[in-house]
């Protein structure tokens, strides 16, 4: 989530307006992310708004068509107010959409337990298994030959002094995730994207699950390892985190043989594409309107996972 469109109150009253909210008091923006324009508008209620940003119809439609399907299996989303084909409104030439604003709270690392690793680890499988029914099929926005070409043509020619090291690790790291990866492992749609901020819990229950405009085909395994390294990792990598989610995670959905044997070559995976990105969309976009997230806490992630 980020704010590069700006939603003025005459935009936001047409959106409300149009999906029988009535008149717009206000609208607020929202800074984390990296993605798309959001932001909080008020109305006859508050809501969540959204201006995609990359997207367009049919991507807006694939999103909208996989919450409807999660949600029909039970998977706590956010639920997107009916009012609107895909496309039809628009700001600044760009798709639109509102959602309900979901309660519960998110959590800081510090707050991350054992119990709540285990419930991520189950509801990640929920995930997996309520979407296998899902007819729709989509490659993902960071496959591992655009984050190849990230690294080389946007980063490595720079030559930044903070980045030098790094960008030998990261082309040495790419080639042994090419040379081990297995494309027959289990898959299916991934969220990709399953971070702190991404969750709502109530106590240890998770009541909420954002931010699917990611959503993919890929591999479960993969997923799961993305999810690990933003959940498991404060300092250092913690066994006992790790542990917990694949516990939960087995509880839904227990890992084949081959897919245990390849978690070091998706957390590799996993901690290459969030340092090359995190430089692309953070370090090196100044001045933008955004929560920074520094690429040097990734980058440490891939260290420990080679470690």
């Amino acid at each position: 989530m980020a704010v590069y469109t700006d939603l003025s109150l005459e935009d936001a009253d047409r959106l409300t307006r149009a999906h029988g909210l009535g008149p717009a008091r206000s609208v607020e923006g929202v800074l984390a992310g990296s993605v798309n324009s959001n932001f909080f508008v008020e109305a006859d209620r508050r809501v969540f708004a959204r201006i995609y940003e990359e997207q367009g119809e049919d991507g807006v439609d694939y999103e909208w068509a996989l919450l409807a399907h999660l949600e029909a299996a039970g998977v706590p989303v956010p639920r997107r107010i009916r009012g609107a084909a895909p496309g039809e409104l628009r700001v600044a030439d760009k798709p639109t959409a509102l959602f309900e604003v979901l309660g519960g709270e998110e959590v800081c690392q510090a707050m991350v337990t054992e119990a709540r690793a285990e419930a991520v680890g189950r509801l990640l499988a929920r995930c997996h298994a309520a979407a296998e029914g899902f007819p729709r099929r989509r490659d993902g926005r960071f496959t591992r030959a655009d984050v190849r070409r990230r690294l080389e043509t946007e980063i490595a020619p720079l030559d930044r002094p903070e980045l030098r090291e790094a960008v030998t690790t990261l082309r040495e790291t790419l080639d042994e995730v090419d040379r081990a990866w297995d494309p027959t492992l289990p898959g299916g749609v991934i969220h990709g994207d399953l971070f702190r901020d991404n969750l709502r819990w109530e106590g240890d229950a998770v009541v909420g699950v954002l931010d699917w405009e990611s959503a993919s085909d890929g591999l479960f395994v993969y997923d799961l390892a993305v999810t690990e390294l933003a959940w498991c990792y404060g300092d250092r990598l913690e066994p006992g985190l790790l542990e917990a989610m694949g516990r939960g995670y087995a509880s839904v959905r227990p890992l084949e043989p081959r897919e245990r044997a390849f978690l070091r070559t998706a957390r590799l995976a996993a901690a290459a594409r969030f340092t090359v990105t995190r430089v692309t969309d953070y370090h090196l976009r100044e001045g933008s309107q955004q929560v920074k997230k520094d690429w040097r806490r990734f980058y440490g992630r891939l260290l420990a996972c080679q470690a």
